[in-house]
């Protein structure tokens, strides 16, 4: 395309002497430039002459519509649409009144409860490095996987202190370090053993009522401390027969200045 100039100076209309935007364009230039001139508004056309009565009758607005040419179309007659089946009315009448608060409806759900896969890496007898929670940073000997994918691991508690206890497995950290665990039954430990028992409130009558509940030192069943010595007496022993193993379960893992977490070899 070639270069386009505007004139220099633009046409100016002799009867105004003001230069309007049509006259700035020169004569080549196929522009919409003028405005586009302002709608008018809708009127009827029949206006009335008085209140009720219109300027034209009625004979004279069927013709002016045009509304015989239709008939004229579909044989003297209006054209007729066929007229929309009905719904059908409702099995059960809507009640009358609805609750004033939302009540929640569970939405469908067609998946099917997987068991929840292990990791390779970790097989019963691995020690594991807890990432998270209370004991986040303590060694650990995983048992074997509960029915709910969470994983039963254990100190020994004697020797660092963390008890019988689940993990999730996304929160650990699975070591080429192993203990034989041939002698330990954890046969009746699932995930019921850990569930905590619900304790019934009882009613204040009212001189209880302004009295301030004192609260009793939570003590650890008698039955759960013979559990736990029962699963670390024979895990104890084998650990006593490799050398530094005790040590090595008993020093919590942290990082330190230097290491590379990506480089570490577990």
């Amino acid at each position: 395309l070639g270069a386009f100039s505007y004139p220099a100076t633009p046409r100016v209309l002799p009867s105004s002497g003001s230069a309007s935007p049509a006259d700035l364009c020169p004569p080549s230039h196929s522009c919409l430039c003028p405005m586009a001139a302002p709608r008018k508004p809708r009127v009827t056309r029949n206006p009335e002459l008085v209140r009720g009565i219109g300027k034209v009758s009625r004979s004279k607005m069927y013709h002016k519509r045009g509304i015989w040419a239709i008939k004229a179309k579909n044989g003297g007659a209006f054209p007729r649409h066929e007229k929309k089946p009905a719904e059908p009315a409702p099995a059960e009448k809507p009640p009358k009144f609805y609750p004033a608060d939302d009540v929640k409806k569970p939405l469908p759900n067609s998946r099917k409860h997987k068991p929840t896969k292990l990791k390779a890496n970790i097989t019963p007898g691995t020690v594991l490095i807890l990432l998270a929670g209370r004991f986040m940073g303590k060694r650990v000997v995983f048992l074997k996987q509960l029915p709910s994918g969470l994983l039963l691991v254990t100190g020994p508690f004697k020797i660092n202190g963390v008890p019988l206890r689940r993990v999730n497995q996304a929160y650990v950290i699975g070591t080429s370090t192993k203990v034989d665990i041939s002698g330990v039954n954890a046969e009746k430990f699932d995930d019921k053993y850990f569930a905590k028992e619900v304790q019934k409130k009882k009613k204040k009558g009212e001189g209880e009522f302004f009295e301030t509940e004192k609260q009793e030192a939570k003590t650890l069943p008698q039955e759960k401390k013979d559990d736990q010595k029962s699963v670390d007496a024979p895990l104890i022993k084998a650990i006593e027969g490799v050398p530094d193993l005790r040590a090595y379960l008993a020093a919590r893992f942290s990082l330190r200045a230097g290491m590379k977490p990506h480089e570490l070899v577990f």
